[in-house]
């Protein structure tokens, strides 16, 4: 697929327990109808050819003969359908015999992988465990094939795309395979599954899914037997599961005897991307000699289609409810044990903090309270400085004053007009002319006044600025900029009027809630410009740069995910319909010209807590030169 995603399956047909030709028919059908919807991988489930419950019916020689046949039409099915195809037959080798999983593609065997653990009872009467096999490749159909627990499967075209394949339960024991073959640097896992099942193992299989996939960093995909299965002592239901880094991606239904396939779209760029992060902590060395087998897969060469994944529009706030009051409440409480720790550290009791009736001065805030709630300390020791410029509206004016006097906090107004006014006379500045110096000589006079006024009290300065500014540069240098600890520097845009919301549903009185649910609705501005006719806002940030939830998008896609200009366009997309490609185009254009450009501000930024997966710091979370070319990236847009 294009963009970096691979397109897998996990299929489970119908069957019937020793009619090899009954399953064969419907492999093969869903081979084909995979084929339509674009599957790049396919796996079926453990012994799907014969059926994972023929018990000792594995060593007949006539079942024995009857898969080997089958296996033989699978072959030669897939040689005019390009998905890379696992299914599972009993095999003899040398006499002895082995639960194992044939990789095919494109009238190919590239190998077959041999089960490692062989556990129940019945299994290890009629199958030997991979470390039994002495050979290496075997004559199959006039091939040769290698075979072998050590196999991984890799790309020719771009060797960084490998898979590995696993067996039922190898995923259960306390160091899997496919633990060994991520570390080789499989980025897929496929388990050929039987799955039977017990009350209470369908979460249980889940959740180790989920979970391997995200300490191995791969997507996982799990095809499981179904209720075709014999029931004389167990009843198969189907089970199947595709995991990408601890997401579940896909997951069928269980109980159901027809054919049944799942899809979805494995974002390998993202793995590639958090490998890369991990590389310096994960241990590489190989467990064992890997032997590389090469496949068919070329990124971005198979036509678009439709994504098959959610693209999550607010990739910084959880979906799910119970999560999302979760986050907010943690949030909340990292930047406040921050802020109390560098008080009790400094000695300190007391904050001062600038207002402007704005989303991040009010969190900024809200972190304050808890903060003198936390160490015993009354709330006005919070010196909450309102300073009123050439911008303020006032409703922005009137949101700051009363919710900083309903919090408790001292409030104190300081206009910064008349110093703004002398300023610009001592620079030589028209006071008419409105470009960047008018706006950010008040941004200085404010930063000013809250440092002087701090020195004057024995207070810390708490900086407002928050992720989204900083990706962006839209601060002033050493001007909001600067503080003494910066609660918001982790805490983008979006997530920034969500705790507020929640702090106003969960913690504050009425009459703060209705103030706090304004501020939520107040149109985003620094203020710095003379307001409308009719006392209104006229300097919208938004307006200027593009919407805050589309770059916080890019934001992510870019940092936590590692895409690039044309894929971060992509899926944009998919997640704001309301957008033309052309205004997305644009937005995106100016984050890479600012991110790049801005890199300086965020070289000398403020300590502060880090709240999330995504962040600027330059100690130790973003090492970035000041000076770096966006030239490439935005040659990547421009070719779209």
């Amino acid at each position: 697929m294009k963009h970096g995603y691979a397109r897998v399956a996990a299929a489970s047909p119908e069957i019937r327990v020793a009619d090899c030709d009954f399953n064969t028919q419907n492999i093969i059908r869903i081979i084909k109808d995979a084929e339509i919807k674009g599957a790049e991988f396919l796996v079926f489930p453990e012994l799907g050819i014969t059926g994972c419950s023929c018990g000792d019916l594995f060593r007949d020689g006539s079942l024995l003969k009857a898969a080997k046949n089958s296996l033989s039409k699978i072959v030669d099915a897939s040689s005019d359908v390009n998905p890379v195809i696992m299914v599972g037959l009993p095999l003899s080798v040398k006499g002895r015999l082995y639960n194992c999983a044939a990789v095919i593609q494109k009238g190919r065997i590239l190998g077959l992988v041999p089960k490692s653990n062989c556990s129940g009872i019945f299994e290890r009467r009629n199958f030997q465990c991979a470390k039994e096999l002495d050979e290496t490749e075997i004559n199959l159909f006039g091939q040769i094939v290698p075979v072998g627990r050590d196999l991984i499967f890799t790309s020719k075209e771009d060797d960084s795309v490998c898979f590995g394949v696993e067996l039922g339960e190898e995923v259960f024991v306390p160091i899997p395979q496919s633990s060994f073959l991520s570390m080789a640097g499989a980025l897929l896992i496929f388990n050929l599954s039987s799955g039977s099942e017990v009350a209470g193992k369908a979460g249980l299989r889940r959740r180790f899914v989920q979970d391997q996939s995200y300490r191995c960093i791969t997507g996982y995909i799990m095809a499981s037997s179904n209720c075709g299965e014999s029931t004389t002592d167990k009843v198969y239901v189907g089970h199947m599961l595709i995991a990408e880094k601890g997401r579940i991606l896909e997951e069928s239904e269980r109980f159901y005897f027809e054919n049944k396939i799942i899809m979805a779209d494995i974002d390998l760029d993202r793995i590639l991307h958090d490998r890369y992060n991990l590389s310096c902590t994960v241990e590489t060395k190989e467990s064992e000699p890997w032997r590389t087998v090469f496949f068919d897969w070329q990124k971005d060469a198979t036509p678009e289609v439709g994504l098959l994944r959610k693209i999550d529009r607010y990739p910084f706030i959880p979906q799910d409810d119970a999560v999302k009051n979760e986050r907010c409440n943690e949030i909340l409480s990292i930047q406040t044990m921050g802020l109390a720790k560098r008080l009790k550290h400094l000695g300190m009791s007391k904050l001062v903090l600038g207002i402007s009736g704005g989303l991040d001065s009010t969190l900024a805030i809200l972190v304050a309270v808890r903060v003198m709630e936390l160490m015993n300390l009354p709330k006005s020791n919070i010196i909450a400085v309102t300073m009123p410029g050439f911008g303020t509206s006032g409703r922005t004016y009137e949101n700051a004053v009363n919710l900083a006097k309903n919090l408790g906090a001292t409030v104190r107004e300081i206009n910064i007009k008349e110093a703004c006014l002398q300023h610009f006379k001592d620079i030589g500045h028209d006071k008419d002319v409105l470009d960047v110096t008018y706006e950010n000589v008040q941004a200085r006079e404010r930063t000013q006044i809250l440092m002087d006024l701090a020195n004057k009290i024995g207070a810390l300065v708490v900086g407002t600025g928050d992720l989204s500014e900083l990706a962006l540069g839209w601060c002033t240098y050493n001007g909001d900029h600067m503080s003494m600890y910066g609660v918001n520097g982790g805490v983008p845009k979006t997530l920034i009027s969500l705790i507020i919301k929640w702090y106003a549903d969960n913690e504050a009185d009425e009459d703060t809630k209705k103030i706090l649910y304004d501020i939520t609705e107040t149109p985003i501005s620094p203020e710095l410009l003379p307001p409308s006719g009719a006392g209104e806002i006229s300097q919208k940030t938004e307006d200027i740069l593009g919407p805050y939830e589309v770059h916080d998008f890019f934001l992510y896609n870019m940092q936590r995910c590692g895409a690039g200009p044309k894929k971060i366009l992509y899926i944009a997309r998919i997640a704001f319909p309301e957008y033309t490609e052309e205004q997305l185009k644009k937005w995106l254009t100016v984050f890479y010209k600012r991110f790049f450009t801005q890199q300086f501000k965020r070289s000398c930024m403020p300590d502060g807590p880090k709240v999330g997966t995504v962040n600027l710091s330059p100690r130790g979370e973003w090492n970035m030169p000041s000076d770096a070319s966006f030239k490439l990236w935005l040659s990547e847009l421009e070719n779209i």
